[in-house]
Parts: structure tokens; sequence; C-alpha cells
């Protein structure tokens, strides 16, 4: 059976019996901003589900994109992926627990359905506990439906308690259904979810009757819903008799396209089946974040920042099977080429996908260059080490400064008979994320989080889109103030207007521009009236002395400032806006990144 089929058979079963089908929606979340990508089925329908009436009734069927990126690292077992598809169906304040878990168990078992044996079916509910009773209802209704009492499991909070993806919302105990796989039991206490891989979950039904408060409290819900969750890939994995979800049919042209490119052959070792799993799925979630109708691009925050770590992990786990050659923009082809017939979005977002996968990846193999020539520039002095270890500031200068992932360092390090200094990388690295969130609540020097080379960088960039506003919308542009960490630069400048899109794009044009042309930038130190009548921008005049440091970008700028700058603009890399929006009445802010 194919996803495809098994999501045909779904719609048929729920429609049968009342159900609406209905559009799953984006995996960019439009309304909650707590989450970076539509994690479960039920997250659209939130409003739903707390009493708003759904235009298409109160029973409804779908099958929805989703993505977990706290799964991140487990990808390369047998049962974790960061991008998936989950059915369900739903009852709005109509059906409960008996209906769903009868209509369950027909799905599962039903010749005419999956027809799974009745034998194989182990499930788990609710054991309760302070804040909530345990399911009993549901245990006794699975033991009418057929399921023996020594296959219904009752389990804690964790493993059978259903919370809301947000801090506060609709929420509840589920019962889980679990697949037999036959594989011999870990030990006397083997039980579905223990993870040894003999029990595999293929579905949840969610009862929904309470209502999580920003106190913390379950308050009943007066409408009582249910939410269920079928994982597709899990479940052709167990129709079909794999041993993973990467041998079903999505899989195969992936995998196929990727042992030839790699020469891997038909049986890879252990180390590389996980790297084509994990490349496999990273791209495959990639196209579809950069393929959805609100796809995004890959950047240094949030979302982009996710889409960019996948990206790049894939392209890490292709240089370890030895792919050299530029290869994520030719894998999502094949993605776009088997999917799109469920999601044309895929299809009618195709060029932005391959674009911007091949720019990341030139991006990357930059990054790669430029980290391994200071690494080269490092070893000296590192092979002089007694201990052989390089310290973990040292690893993480590498990361912050070029980019450079830390696996890499340890890899080089490993060639020349060295190690790092993991713990300590580990701390310098929290070290710069407390720095960072400080930076973010405002904690910053004249706008600046520090001296760091990327800070400069953005900061040297601050003038250059200054001037840009200035050329594109009026003089009457002046900036009111800034924000530059190492990942993005904040730019406040007055003006009455939102900036149209085209407004925003020849900003960037004429940005971009000056850095392609590699102009120099000299400073130079002025008295204050010599360089304002020489035509230097100096806004906040009362933070200058007698004298200042004026900098000149070429012809094209030229400003009064005292923090840090790069001596070309070349030095800059490509710059980008991520955002323009209002901060108060008749001032703009800007966000912006250089990549």
């Amino acid at each position: 059976m194919t996803a495809e089929e098994l999501k045909r058979l779904y719609f048929d079963f729920f429609t049968a019996r009342g159900h609406t089908l209905i559009q799953g929606a984006s995996l960019i979340p439009q309304e909650d901003s707590t989450i970076l990508f539509t994690p479960a089925g039920m997250q659209p329908l939130v409003p739903y589900l707390l009493g708003e009436k759904h235009p298409a009734g109160n029973r409804l069927v779908d099958v929805q994109k989703c993505i977990r990126t706290g799964d991140i690292e487990e990808v390369g077992d047998s049962s974790h992926l960061t991008f998936f598809e989950m059915l369900g169906n739903w009852s709005l304040g109509d059906y409960f627990k008996r209906e769903s878990i009868q209509w369950s168990f027909e799905f599962l078992t039903g010749r005419e359905w999956l027809g799974f044996s009745p034998e194989r079916l182990h499930v788990t509910v609710f054991a309760g506990d302070g804040q909530a009773p345990p399911d009993e209802e549901a245990a006794a209704l699975w033991e009418e439906v057929g399921v023996p009492g020594d296959r219904i499991y009752f389990l804690g909070r964790e493993d059978n308690w259903w919370g809301p993806t947000g801090a506060t919302g609709p929420c509840g105990p589920d019962t889980e259904m679990f697949i037999d796989t036959g594989r011999p039991a870990c030990g006397p206490e083997c039980r579905p979810g223990c993870g040894c891989g003999k029990y595999f979950e293929v579905w949840n039904d969610v009862f929904m009757e309470y209502r999580k408060t920003a106190l913390g409290e379950y308050v009943p819900m007066g409408n009582r819903n249910v939410d269920t969750g079928m994982g597709v890939a899990r479940t052709v994995a167990m129709i079909n008799g794999c041993d993973s979800i990467f041998d079903i049919p999505q899989f195969r042209p992936l995998f196929g396209f990727l042992k030839k490119l790699s020469g891997t052959g038909d049986e890879p070792s252990g180390d590389a089946r996980r790297s084509l799993r994990i490349i496999s799925d990273h791209i495959r979630t990639a196209t579809h974040v950069l393929g959805d109708d609100q796809g995004i691009p890959p950047s240094n925050l949030d979302r982009g920042y996710v889409l960019r770590r996948l990206i790049r992990l894939a392209v890490r786990h292709g240089r370890k099977l030895g792919i050299d050659e530029p290869f994520t923009h030719r894998l999502a082809e094949l993605v776009i080429e088997t999917e799109s017939g469920d999601y044309p979005e895929l299809a009618r977002n195709r060029n932005f996908v391959m674009k911007e996968l091949e720019q990341e990846e030139e991006r990357f193999e930059e990054t790669l260059q430029s980290g391994l020539r200071e690494f080269e520039k490092l070893l000296p002095n590192l092979s002089r080490n007694p201990s052989r270890t390089i310290p973990g500031r040292v690893a993480f200068k590498l990361y912050d400064t070029y980019g450079f992932p830390v696996e890499f360092t340890a890899e080089l390090a490993s060639e020349h008979g060295l190690s790092v200094d993991m713990d300590g990388y580990t701390k310098a690295f929290d070290r710069h994320r407390e720095l960072s969130r400080q930076g973010s609540e405002g904690k910053f020097k004249g706008g600046l989080a520090d001296n760091s080379e990327m800070v400069t960088k953005l900061h040297t960039a601050t003038h250059l889109l200054h001037q840009a506003l200035r050329e594109v919308l009026g003089d009457h542009v002046e900036q009111k103030g800034s924000n530059i960490t190492e990942k993005r630069l904040r730019f406040d400048f007055s003006h009455p207007d939102a900036m149209t899109d085209s407004e925003i794009r020849l900003v960037e044009e004429k940005v971009n521009g000056i850095i392609k042309a590699d102009l120099p930038i000299v400073c130079q130190e002025k008295v204050l009236e010599d360089a304002l009548e020489e035509g230097a921008i100096g806004l906040f005049r009362n933070r200058y002395g007698d004298m200042v440091k004026v900098y000149r970008i070429g012809d094209f700028s030229m400003e009064i400032c005292g923090g840090p700058h790069v001596s070309r603009t070349g030095e800059l890399g490509g710059f980008r806006i991520i955002s323009e929006k209002s901060s108060s009445r008749g001032v703009r802010r800007i966000r912006a990144v250089l990549e």
C-alpha cells in the first residue's frame, strides 16, 4: 500500500460516516506566534475545538502536514521523521469515546480497510493522576470491541495525555494503538511505548474534555471533542511489513538517487544508512517548507534558522557519503515529482524551492571553506598543545565567526590526532546564548551587542541601509535607533508609511550593489562642524564631542559614527531585509540579515 492509497481509504471510511473532507492548513501557523511550524493535526483547528463553529460542520476528516523540530536529533532511527503527514478525524461536540474507539478498531482490523489481525493490536489508556481520573471508560470500550484486558495498558500522563500545543488550550486523555511487529520482547516489562521496537504506534484518539488555563489548571470543557491522529508513514510501514518508515514507497526514489550518487550500494552500512535517512528526511522537510505557499527562505532567525539547519545537516551527511557536488535541489526535484499530486503547492513554488536550495548549498560551501582555512591557520599552535585537545572556546569561535560546525572541527581534529573539549564548547555556546538573550532584551552599548566580526559587519551594513533608504524614500529618512546582534540588525527610521514590496526590493538592490562594488571604507577624524559642512550625516549631535570620526563609503555614504566597521564593503556578503513594520507613529522598523 502507498501513502496515497492509505489516505484515500481513510477519507472514504470517514466520509461514509458523516465526516466532511477539509483541506489541511499551511505548515506555517498564521494565528499562533508561539510555535514555528504546525506540529500536529489539531493545531489549525484549535478555535473550533474551543467552541467556534466550523463552516464544514461538526464531523471533519483531513490530512495535515506537520513538522516537529524536537525530533531532529532522533532522525536516522527506524521511526522518526521531522516532516510527516497526519490523518485525522474530528468530532466537534458530536460523538465521543464510544464511536471513536469502535471506528478505530473497525478501520484497523476490517478486511475491506487495513486488515491488521486483531491479535496484533495493543492499546494504551490514561492511568490517571491528581489532576484527572483514570480512563476506565476507554478501557471498557476497547474490551467491548474485542481487545482483551491483557493487551490494554494503563500509562501515565507522559504517555497518554495530549496537552495543548501552546501554554494553554484544549487537552485531555488519549488512547493509543500499537501494532505488534513480532520482534522479541526486550524484557519482562516490555510494553507499548517502551522504545525497543516490538510495538509500533500507528494511531491515537484524543478525548478533549479539558482546557488548560494560564494558571496551569485543567477545567472541564462544555463542548467535548475528539481529535485523532494516524501517522501516514508509520501506518504504511506496518501495512507493508517494513522494518523502518524509510522503507516505504515514498522514500524509495530518494534512497535510489542518493545510493547512486554516493556509491553506497544496495546494502549500506549502519552509519551510511543513517546518513541516507537523515538526508532524505531533511531535504523532504526543507522542500515542503520552501514549497509551502507561505514558504520562507533559510536565515539565521526562527523558522529560517531551523530550515537552514536542516539543509546544512543534509549537506554535511552528504559529504560523509562522499557527495561533493551540489545535490539538494536534485533531491527536492524528486520530492516535488512524487508528492505534488497531493500537495500542488510544491509544483507551484518549484522555482523558489530550487533557487533557495542551490543558494544555501553555495553559502554553506563558502562557510566550510572559510572555517577550513581558519582551522589550518590554528593547527600549528593546536598541535603543540601537550594535551592534544582543542579548547572549547576555539571550537566555538570557529562556529560563531565562520559558521563551521563543531562536528567538522571534531572530524578534522581526529584526522590530526587531536580531540575537542566538547564540555568547554558547550559552556561557550551557553554563554553566547545568554549574551544573545540579554541582547534581545535591549542590553546593548550604542545599539551593539558586542564588537564581534558579525556585529561589525551588520553595523557597517546599517550605514548602507540608511543611505539606500534616503535615496529610495527621500531625505526625510533619519535613523531613530538601532539594535544589532550577531544574528541580525534592527534599524528604526522616520517614514510615515509602510514600504511597498518594490521599495524594499530596490533598497536591497542598492545595498547589494554597493557590497558587490567592494568599495573602501575610510575613517577620518574631523572637527564636528567641518564634518557637517562637508555633508556627513550626524543624527545624535548631543552625543558627539568637538572631534568626531567620519566614515566614508566610497561616494555613497558619509556618516559620523564611533562604532566598528569593516574595511571594504565586499566583506559583508548578501544583504536581505526580512521584515519591515511599524515601530511607533511615524517610525518604521527594518530587520535585516547578512548571508
